[in-house]
């Protein structure tokens, strides 16, 4: 509804919608096949009549998600003890869980009061936020009355992170803190089995207690679950749902395992420089490659049955290769799910490459004991290509390629292997990027030749199928060409940036038509041209709007608040009621984070949450959602890993894929990929410089993107804060243009992320038009009048314009966003 150019896109009812129970429902869902289960000596599934003493940061208040724009003011969150009692478990600990409440009460009121005065020395308050996270405090001790008369204890471990901040390799954060190893040495001293509970964005470093701590029977990795990690956790625990999840990350035994792990972000004492030192040695890349053995390897997830995974055959289709395997439960009493993972050997000839990579997966439907399931996973012929710096053009190089079939990365069987006989070029392609400061990357690994020649000694000593594989030269996307020429020019200038707000917050909460929504596209073309704005919302873990604002009855105005009033489900600023004013409420359903939808590795069920995220967009008028959030787990102090997938680009880009089919598939909503590329740290994240060879960005940091696009046609793309190479990601013409459009054939727009022309050494505002960044977001004074004077100078020709605004029009006309939708 629209009056006085104002939607109220909430309800004046305040009652749960039966939207809210299904999406809660399918929240659930997501949750239980994103858990990970990395431990499990016998003790699990409980049994609903055992009596637990339940103890941790996160017992009662479970971490739904990470903060800032990735958050979502959703109506209620279910913590872990919330759902065991719903579930008829008898909990021994309550004394120490109210005395937590007390605890947790007095520490959140105190940071609030810390907040809001560091907030009147800042020009944005969201930086007062963002520096200050809130730490989980502890509680008291435990003692024997807490555990007197409980079966089993659980544990639950937990840690918030987010937006504009990374996390930090001490205790409380990367480390267990100190009371939190006293707290399970007591239960180990008390002889008392407990279930161990990680309930974080990302790893948190447990080599020494799991050593040390031998009564840590099982350990559950639950990440940041959504709204029903509660339900989902009990779910779990007691056998009612199986853990589905595989890890998607490399957890290592100690931080300093991870390559450069010394250099990264703040470590150094350099914020302005991070150079990609370790190649495309990312994560199990590394690992496998140079043979250091991790805790829990890339792919790994426990169930409560067993399978075995039999290959069948392997065949050539066109351009792909296909893997047909079967698999089967063969316990005796619980159903389950199995994630079969492809893995394929690279040739240790010519340049330096890793081991082995993910080429393909698949999860299986639930199999009862005994049931079997024929499954074919698709390995498409680019993931045996590595990029040539030297000719320009990604090719399938000369040599064997083992396929390797299993459970995850350190359980895997060399099941057939393709020669290529002749080295082919797939892509060829333009020089982007280019290097301004050279610097030594970590090079082949003799631990990485000799396994591969391992892998040539099975092929020659045994009757694994050898196959002649052809590579074909892949055919470019077509370039869709867009140019606005009906307009005059001085009247499309508009559409490059967002419509002007005073005081914007880098936390997007610009929105004017949608309450707490992120931004929208300009309205000067409304009126006299009947081109509407596109409205935008944050995710990726559902939507971020305002939970309700209030409308005066007289003047139809809806009465805003600051940008805390958007944080924390409204708990830093009170909302201020006014006299004949109308109450409306928009309660967005807050599901997993997007690292736990992706421990799912369920493309199926991936693409229904997209799907539920577009019912809710449709709901509240939205256009565009600000995610699927893609960027690699380069390090996990990244504070805001927790909204990206992978440590893999295949993983993030097949899981960014199914998340955006499932958006699109709704008329009237589109989808925002991000941030391209590069953002892997979140400290000076406008400032910071991402030093990284041409091959690595392609190879690691934009082919999760690629893929995405290629597979799904998403709507946009959000470039990010950073620089690459000493180019702003936003003004960077060999990223928005040469390699998006023009060699991945995408068809969308390219939007900046929030604020990047603020800061004085950020984007430049014209130049983000000449690189093929259409909108500026939120838009900001300054970005008109620099781009009109680089107009009227002959720095930004007339052309660029109007083939910016022509992308911007033909999206607004493809998500239907007429008037008659307003």
């Amino acid at each position: 509804m629209k009056i006085n150019n104002q939607m109220h896109t909430g309800t004046l009812e305040v009652q749960v919608s039966s939207r809210e129970q299904n999406h809660g429902n399918l929240a659930r869902k997501l949750a239980a096949e994103g858990i990970v289960l990395l431990r499990n000596e016998g003790l699990l599934p409980l049994k609903a009549s055992s009596s637990v003493a339940l103890f941790g940061a996160g017992a009662s208040k479970t971490v739904k998600g990470g903060i800032g724009s990735g958050d979502v003011n959703n109506r209620k969150s279910v913590s872990i003890y919330e759902g065991l009692k719903e579930a008829g478990v008898t909990i021994k600990s309550e004394d120490w869980l109210n005395d937590y409440d007390e605890c947790y009460k007095q520490a959140r009121n105190e940071w609030k009061l810390k907040i809001l005065e560091d907030a009147k020395h800042v020009e944005n308050p969201f930086d007062a936020y963002a520096a200050n996270p809130f730490v989980l405090p502890k509680g008291r001790k435990i003692t024997e009355d807490d555990i007197k008369g409980a079966d089993v204890a659980v544990y639950v471990i937990s840690r918030i992170s987010g937006e504009g901040k990374d996390r930090s390799a001490i205790e409380e954060d990367y480390y267990l803190s100190q009371r939190e190893k006293e707290e399970l040495l007591y239960l180990r001293e008390k002889n008392i089995a407990t279930v161990l509970i990680l309930n974080a964005g990302g790893p948190i470093e447990l080599t020494d207690i799991l050593e040390k701590a031998e009564n840590i029977k099982a350990v559950l990795n639950i990440s940041q679950p959504g709204q029903e990690g509660g339900h989902a956790v009990a779910d779990v625990l007691l056998g009612k749902c199986m853990p589905g999840g595989r890890l998607t990350t490399t957890w290592a035994r100690h931080y300093g395992d991870y390559p450069y792990g010394e250099t990264f972000g703040h470590l150094n004492g350099n914020l302005e420089e991070e150079e990609y030192r370790e190649g495309i040695y990312v994560g199990y890349r590394y690992f496998d490659s140079f043979d250091v053995k991790p805790l829990f390897p890339f792919g790994y997830g426990l169930t409560y049955t067993s399978f075995d995974v039999k290959f069948n055959e392997i065949s050539i289709c066109n351009n792909s290769v296909e893997v047909d395997v079967t698999v089967k439960n063969t316990g005796n009493t619980f159903p389950g799910r199995e994630v079969v993972q492809v893995y394929v050997t690279l040739p240790q000839t010519g340049v330096h490459k890793e081991y082995h990579r993910l080429a393909g997966f698949a999860k299986s439907n639930v199999l009862e004991p005994g049931e079997e399931q024929h499954m074919t996973i698709v390995i498409e012929q680019k993931q045996l290509a590595i990029y040539s710096e030297t000719m320009h053009a990604w090719i399938i190089e000369k040599g064997f390629y083992g396929i390797e079939v299993g459970k995850h990365c350190a359980d895997l069987k060399l099941e057939a292997v393709l020669n290529v006989e002749n080295e082919t070029i797939l892509e060829k392609t333009r020089a982007i990027c280019p290097r301004q400061k050279m610097f030594d990357e970590l090079g082949k690994s003799e631990a990485a030749v000799k396994k591969v020649q391992a892998v040539l000694n099975k092929m020659n000593d045994s009757l694994i199928p050898v196959l002649e594989f052809v590579p074909k030269a892949e055919k470019a996307p077509a370039v869709k060409y867009h140019y606005e020429a009906d307009k005059p020019v001085d009247d499309l200038v508009p559409l490059l940036f967002g419509n002007i707000t005073e005081g914007a917050s880098t936390l997007g909460s610009a929105g004017i038509r949608v309450p707490g929504s992120a931004g929208e596209t300009t309205e000067a073309l409304e009126e006299k041209y009947g081109v509407p704005s596109l409205i935008m919302a944050d995710g990726p873990a559902g939507l971020r709007l305002r939970q309700s604002y209030e409308v005066d009855k007289a003047s139809n105005r809806v009465y805003g608040v600051g940008v805390l009033g958007s944080l924390e489900n409204g708990f830093l600023e009170d909302i201020e009621h006014h006299e004949n004013a109308d109450m409306y409420y928009q309660y967005c359903t807050a599901f997993p984070v997007g690292t736990a939808l992706a421990q799912t590795w369920d493309y199926e069920l991936l693409e229904q949450f997209g799907e539920a995220v577009a019912e809710e967009m449709n709901e509240f008028h939205v256009n565009l959602w600000l995610a699927p959030g893609m960027n690699i787990h380069r390090n996990p102090l990244c504070g805001r890993n927790f909204e990206y997938y992978s440590e893999d680009p295949l993983m993030a880009g097949t899981m960014a894929a199914a998340v955006t089919t499932g958006v699109q598939k709704r008329e009237r909503c589109g989808v925002t990929i991000k941030h391209f590329a590069c953002n892997n740290q979140e400290d000076n994240r406008m400032g910071v410089n991402s030093c990284v060879s041409e091959r690595v960005l392609r190879e690691i940091y934009c082919r999760g993107f690629e893929i995405a696009v290629k597979k799904s046609n998403p709507a946009a793309i959000m470039s990010s804060y950073n620089l690459i190479n000493g180019i702003h990601a936003a003004n960077n013409r060999d990223l928005c243009t040469v390699l998006a459009r023009e060699e991945w054939g995408f068809d969308g727009i390219i939007m900046s992320d929030w604020n990047t022309t603020v800061p004085e050494d950020g984007s430049i505002p014209w130049q983000c038009a000449a690189a093929g960044n259409d909108i500026i977001m939120p838009g900001n004074p300054m970005d008109e009048k620099n781009i009109r004077e680089a107009l009227d100078n002959g720095l930004l020709a007339e052309e660029t314009v109007r083939v910016c605004a022509g992308r911007i029009i033909d999206l607004i006309h493809r998500l239907g966003c007429g008037m008659e939708s307003l």
